[in-house]
Order: structure tokens, then sequence, then C-alpha cells
């Protein structure tokens, strides 16, 4: 508690300060203007910090879990975009603010131009560029929010790999990860995706992990839309860092036990086949494919994986099939110890849910976090390929970053 205060503290100041020096900018930018106009840009200013404030007091000494996931996540990209914006807007004016005290400065040294009393006005046009580029960020916010969170793609990969039995030569995957469906807003929106992947007609599907963002009743009414992954070889799933509940306030050990127990019986009530570190072992005639899952195991987050037990009695496999939710097991353990799994399937980075890809070209914030953050890699005969993701959190929306849906065909090498 004593923590929440002082962050509480520390924000509401922090959001005053700016708040105080991008208004400069704002009586600067409508001493123009006529009333009234200028009377309700400037007072209307502050009704966000207000609404601001009283939420950061309300998450510090309340419950905002009483809030449900999706009402969250506005409620906190409403706050970022907000001072986003306004840390922009400052930039603008701070250097405004800087050339004039080097005018300043220089008066006084020199012509005495600057002499004290004679202050050198803050830029009308210069205010108002402030104010301008205040507004970009909430634009891009709330496109991505509008156009960006849904706008579903399909990726279509091929992978060669040696030692693919005949059998399954051919063989169409369809991945599927970081469903979050606690973040969904837009039902409609959620079925034609879950529609799009299932026409492409995948022999098996992989859901790689993250079904809720906290809470498994979160996906509640979410499950006659999402039961519809059906495949002919099977659907397998494995659980994500945010499966986990670690990010939610629990009223005890056991409530937060019970709600994984939850999420487990959701799996099986999606008709998933929710692999807890075990292996399947997939057989046509004679040709043997191994499917391992793993426990959410991360180089920065949660490790409840276990891959030797995963591993164990796969040995007779030609192929082994690994699902992983974090891309980071892929170099930190896959391939030092498991020489021999084939192909590892993983999400959770989300692109960031914000990045630029034109062509082959792709750049989003969070490759400078992880080395895999989207698309296939290879090392040696390895493969890893890192989906995108289907859903969101925290922010309601993607720009630039996609939401995936991802169909691998094996063929042999």
């Amino acid at each position: 508690m004593r923590y929440r205060m002082m962050m509480l503290v520390f924000f509401v100041v922090f959001f005053l300060l700016i708040d105080y020096y991008f208004f400069q900018g704002v009586l600067t930018a409508t001493r123009s203007w006529s009333s009234p106009w200028k009377g309700i840009v400037r007072i209307g200013f502050w009704f966000p910090t207000g609404m601001a404030v009283v939420v950061l007091i309300w998450w510090a000494v309340g419950n905002p879990y009483l809030l449900s996931s999706s009402a969250r996540n506005f409620v906190i990209t409403g706050i970022v975009a907000t001072y986003l914006s306004k840390v922009l807007g400052v930039l603008v004016l701070f250097g405004g603010d800087v050339y004039r005290g080097i005018r300043w400065v220089a008066g006084y040294f020199g012509k005495g131009e600057g002499l004290p009393g004679k202050s050198i006005a803050r830029s009308e046009f210069l205010s108002t560029i402030a104010l301008a580029t205040a507004a970009v960020p909430v634009a891009a916010f709330a496109y991505g929010i509008i156009s960006g969170a849904h706008d579903y793609r399909v990726r279509r990969v091929t992978v060669r790999l040696k030692n693919l039995p005949k059998s399954f030569d051919g063989m169409r995957i369809g991945q599927i990860s970081d469903i979050h469906s606690g973040s969904f807003w837009n039902k409609t929106a959620v079925k034609g995706g879950v529609e799009m992947f299932m026409r492409e007609k995948p022999d098996m599907i992989f859901f790689t992990g993250d079904l809720v963002n906290n809470q498994a009743n979160e996906v509640k009414e979410y499950v006659p839309i999402f039961e519809k992954l059906r495949a002919p070889l099977g659907v397998f799933s494995v659980t994500g860092n945010h499966d986990y509940g670690d990010y939610h306030r629990w009223e005890s050990k056991e409530a937060k036990s019970r709600n994984f127990e939850d999420l487990i019986k959701a799996h099986q009530t999606l008709g998933y086949d929710l692999l807890m570190n075990e292996h399947r072992i997939i057989a046509l005639g004679d040709d043997k494919l191994a499917i391992l899952g793993n426990e959410n195991w991360g180089v920065r987050f949660s490790r409840y994986g276990n891959l030797q037990q995963a591993h164990a009695g796969t040995e007779d496999a030609a192929v082994k099939l690994l699902l992983s939710h974090d891309p980071t097991h892929w170099d930190a353990e896959v391939r030092p110890n498991f020489s021999d799994i084939d192909m590892t399937f993983a999400g959770h980075t989300h692109g960031f849910q914000f990045g630029v890809e034109v062509g082959d070209f792709k750049w989003s914030p969070v490759q400078y976090v992880y080395k895999q953050w989207a698309d296939l890699h290879r090392e040696g005969e390895q493969y890893l390929y890192v989906n995108r993701g289907f859903g969101y959190i925290g922010y309601p929306g993607r720009v630039g970053i996609v939401p995936e849906l991802t169909i691998v065909e094996l063929k042999r090498a």
C-alpha cells in the first residue's frame, strides 16, 4: 500500500507539471481567439487532468478490477495517449523556450535587448505547432483502435524439414496466438477473424498461449467463437505468461489456484488438447510426428515449463514440433539442449502492436528487447516461427503491426 501511495504522488505531481507547462502554450496559442472558444478550450484543457488524477487515486486505493479487462485497457490507453501527446507538445515548447532563453542572454550581454523586465514573448506560431504535434499521437491511437485492432491477415510460410515423413509432406498447420479474450471490444470482428482462419482449412491447429489477460472467466462469452477452431488432426494448445494470473491482485493463493484450474477447464471446454509439459504422437500409417507442449518459459517472465518432461518419450518420432509461448525459450534452452526439435512455434511479443512493415522491411520497438519477435527464423536445421498475435493487451488496438493468422506448410527438404 505504501508503494502504491508513493507512485500515486509521483504520477500526480508529474502529470500536473506537464499540464502546467503545456497549458502555457495553450494560453499563447488561443490568445487571439474569440470568446467563447477561448474559454471553452482553456477550461476544457483541465478536464482530462482531473479525470486522470481521479483514476490514479482510484487505482491506488480502490479496486480497478471491478472494471472489465477491456474497460481497464481503454482507461489506461486514454491516460497514456493524453500524456504522451502532451509530452511531445512540451518538447516543442521547451525547444522554443530554450531559443528564447538564448536570445535573452545574448541580448543581455550584447545590445541590451534582453535586459531584465524585457522578456521575449513565447511565439504564438510555435505554440500552435506544439498543439498540432500533440494531436498526432491521439489520432494514431484512435486509428489503431478503430482500424488496426481487428485487421486480421493470413501469413503463409513454407518450411522444409529434412526428416519429414512422406505421410506428413504438405501438412498445413494453422497457428493462432495471444488471444487475450479479456481485451476484446468487438465480438463481430473477432468472429470474422476466426472464420477467416477456418477458411484456410488447416490440417492441425496450434494455439501458443495467452487465452486471457488475467482471469479465466474472461473467455466465457467467447467460447462459442473460439470453439469453432477445429482441424482433422486436432487442436493443440499451451499456456502463456498471462494465463497464470500473475498480474492480478488475488484475495488468496487459493483463489489464484482456482483461477488456473478454471483456465485449464476452459481449454477443455473449447476442445483444445492442452499440453502441460507433455507431448502427443501423431501417427499416419507407420510415420510418426511428435507435438510437444511446454508451459510458459521465458528469459524475462515466469518459468513454469519443463521441456525435459515434455520431450521424454518422443525418441521414435521422425519430426518434433514444439509449442512454447515465449520465443526467448528457443535460444535459451531449445537449441542448446534439444537439437532434435525441428521447429518451435511461439508468440508473446505481439510485435509490440506498433511498428512499420513495408515489403520485406519491418521495424518495431520490440526488436530492441526480443531478438526473434516475428516471422520465421532458422539456425542450422532448427526453425522458430513467432506469431504476431491475434488479440491485444494494454492498448486496445494496433498501429502498423496487424493481428496475424499463420499457415505453416511443412514440406520434405
